[in-house]
Formats: C-alpha cells, sequence, structure tokens
C-alpha cells in the first residue's frame, strides 16, 4: 500500500516555521498547507497546535496585521477584509476585533481618496450615473453601503 505522505511530519513543521518566521499565517492557512503535502489531519492538528504554543502561529495577530495593511494599502473595507479573513479560517471574533480595531479616521479618510481619485477620471461624476459609478467602485472594493452614500453626499 502506498503512503499518503511525501514528507515527514517533521521536515513539514520545519517547512512552516520558517514560512512563519518570514510572514504571518493564519492557523488555517497552516492547516491546508500541511494537508496538501500529505500530512495526516490529526498530525496536522498536533502541528499547528504546537506552533501557536511556540508563537509562531497567533490569529489575533496575524487578523489585526491582515486588516491593517489591507486597508491601508489595497485599500480594502471592512466586508472585503472579513470576507478574505474568514476564508482564511480566523475565528469570526477575531475578525470582528481585527476590525473594530482599525483607525476610524484614516479608514473614512481612505473610502474618500478613492472617491476623489475615481471622481477625475469621470466625465460627469455629478449626474446620477457618475455617483452610481462611484458607489459600486468603492462597494465592490468592501467598504459599507451606508458609509459610502455619507461620503457621495458630504462631497458633493
Amino acid at each position: 500500500m502506498k503512503s499518503r505522505r511525501s514528507i515527514t511530519p517533521q521536515q513539514a513543521m520545519a517547512r512552516m516555521e520558517e514560512l512563519c518566521a518570514r510572514a504571518e499565517h493564519s492557523s488555517g492557512e497552516i492547516m491546508q498547507k500541511l494537508l496538501r503535502l500529505g500530512i495526516f489531519p490529526d498530525t496536522a492538528a498536533h502541528i499547528v497546535q504546537s506552533m501557536t504554543e511556540r508563537r509562531f502561529i497567533d490569529d489575533r495577530r496575524f487578523a489585526h496585521a491582515f486588516a491593517r495593511d489591507k486597508m491601508e494599502y489595497a485599500r480594502w473595507g471592512r466586508r472585503k477584509i472579513a470576507l478574505a479573513l474568514y476564508h482564511k479560517r480566523v475565528p469570526r471574533p477575531l475578525i470582528d476585533e481585527a476590525l473594530d480595531n482599525l483607525d476610524e479616521d484614516r479608514y473614512r479618510c481612505i473610502l474618500a481618496e478613492i472617491i476623489e481619485a475615481k471622481k477625475h477620471t469621470l466625465a460627469e461624476p455629478d449626474t446620477y450615473e457618475g455617483r452610481t459609478k462611484l458607489f459600486r467602485l468603492v462597494a465592490s472594493r468592501g467598504f459599507e453601503p451606508d458609509l459610502i452614500a455619507a461620503v457621495l453626499r458630504r462631497n458633493q
């Protein structure tokens, strides 16, 4: 019978430790990587637990860093950040905590900057069609509809 493993659990743990030393990763991401390497689920869970105890993995730290970076550099809204964290298997309470921890003033400033930048590319940004295009753009980036509407009304 052919073995499922292509590498040993010790080799897999060493790879994951090296990966986590270079960048933040969630426990869900590491679990998926271990399973793709052919590590059995119970062994993978043990490796993730060990790495968490030794602070190679910290979902809270990951969620906060991810949310901050996506807001600041990718210019994503809370909804898109929350969905991405959910797909990375971060627990919902940690997602909520990371989103609550975002700087509200900076968040609104980023939203206004995106709207202003797009406004200059539209032929008629103050028409119904122009405002609709602006709304759809920032909504697709994950910003909340009520916040978008408030910023659009303020910038008229």
